[in-house]
């Protein structure tokens, strides 16, 4: 009698641990919030220019893309047997000290490149909402950046609880607006022609390069590990389903919203105009706003441009943060306290420096960070499920073989565009 009130009350801990909460949603946002980067607003160009049927296959494969990948990176997070262990210690505990630490490097470096852009790019855009909505001359940079990046790391060394309510306060109307500008756009939506003959060898060169521009616009890895080790704590042996369930939510949510506002650009304008955006290097709603003359769209640009620079800065800090702290960690002998003051003063430091200094490196950053996202994101979990045994309950599944296949055409796609 005792052993079924032991399994019932076993069952109902796991029915209410698996029930959806406040903590699940305000992990969703934050997710949701690290993905919905200013990549978003170039991926309608980088998708779009390509015509009618590469966009419609990269949605429907956008969604398993994304949920399979991050799935596959949280299951290595929580393959450990240390609960308290991050990405880092992870990698060391299943590859050894020196493979662990060239995987680290490789996690690092995925992330930093994109916070120096977010940093560079927070600065520009209040930088151009001060001199062209508000008609005031243009502030010094090194106070107005330096002011941004304090602020946004500030709100990081607040702590867990801190940065889920601001991506709470952020996210919200984030969502909000985009759906309401992709609503907006339906007006000048356009037929597109799908009866114009395709010709095959451009089509498939416009699909290949198409998968690395969505792996990097819907892409949270940078804040995975700290997502799935919150969970660890917080669940415990339920952390995997738990993990699992709020990666599901955060997906559907992404392919929702940012689908829908892909296809309503791509409608709103001919491949032409979009080929043009291209070539001009500038942002979907920045063109919209100069071909359509709509001073509601150049009056949101800024804004949406602003809050989702903003999430995306503190979920991609998350995931530096924790990489460097573990470098550093493997080098030296500090204690954990000293090591993250040390990690957040090189963090600030640099990307005040390069707001500061401006560089036009942002094509060069996401090339950089695009193969090396899908390497960790992508090929190094899979990899990992058929070598540790901790994952081997994982193997011979068919999304597996379909993850390694989509992070290898990434990696592929980008190097081409970087070499040839």
């Amino acid at each position: 009698m005792l052993n079924i009130k032991n399994s019932q009350s076993h069952s109902q801990s796991n029915s209410a641990s698996r029930s959806w909460n406040a903590h699940d949603t305000k992990w969703t946002l934050s997710l949701f919030g690290t993905a919905v980067g200013a990549g978003i607003l170039f991926l309608p160009i980088n998708i779009g220019a390509g015509g009618f049927w590469p966009l419609i296959i990269m949605a429907l494969l956008a969604g398993p893309m994304t949920f399979l990948a991050h799935r596959g990176l949280s299951r290595f997070v929580l393959s450990s047997n240390n609960p308290d262990a991050d990405f880092t210690d992870v990698v060391e505990e299943h590859f050894g000290s020196n493979a662990g630490r060239i995987i680290s490097v490789l996690y690092f470096l995925s992330i930093y490149p994109i916070l120096l852009i977010y940093g560079v790019g927070l600065t520009n855009t209040v930088d151009s909402f001060i001199v062209n909505q508000l008609d005031l001359a243009s502030p010094s940079r090194v106070l107005l950046s330096g002011v941004l990046v304090a602020g946004m790391v500030g709100v990081m060394m607040g702590g867990e609880k801190l940065v889920l309510r601001a991506f709470g306060v952020i996210v919200y109307p984030l969502v909000l607006i985009l759906a309401g500008l992709s609503i907006y756009m339906i007006q000048d939506w356009q037929v597109p022609d799908i009866s114009v003959a395709t010709d095959m060898a451009e089509f498939s060169r416009t699909l290949w390069l198409a998968v690395p521009v969505t792996v990097f616009a819907f892409s949270h890895a940078a804040a995975i590990s700290s997502f799935t080790t919150a969970q660890k704590r917080h669940y415990g042996k339920e952390a995997s389903a738990k993990s699992e369930q709020i990666l599901k939510y955060t997906s559907i949510m992404l392919i929702s919203f940012v689908i829908f506002f892909v296809f309503s650009c791509v409608f709103s304008l001919t491949p032409a105009q979009l080929l043009e955006a291209k070539i001009q290097n500038i942002s979907v709603l920045s063109y919209l706003a100069n071909a359509k003359d709509n001073a509601l769209i150049a009056s949101l640009g800024p804004l949406i441009a602003f809050i989702a620079i903003t999430s995306s800065f503190f979920g991609h800090f998350l995931g530096a943060r924790e990489g460097l702290n573990g470098l550093i960690r493997k080098q030296v002998n500090m204690k954990p306290a000293a090591i993250n003051k040390l990690t957040i003063f090189i963090l600030f430091t640099s990307i005040w420096a390069v707001s500061v200094m401006n560089p036009s490196i942002l094509n060069m950053m996401e090339m950089f960070s695009g193969p090396v996202i899908a390497m960790i994101l992508f090929v190094m979990p899979m990899y990992a499920v058929h070598k540790v045994e901790a994952l081997a309950q994982y193997r011979g599944a068919l999304s597996n073989i379909f993850v390694t296949i989509m992070g290898l055409i990434a990696i592929s796609a980008l190097l081409f565009s970087v070499f040839l």
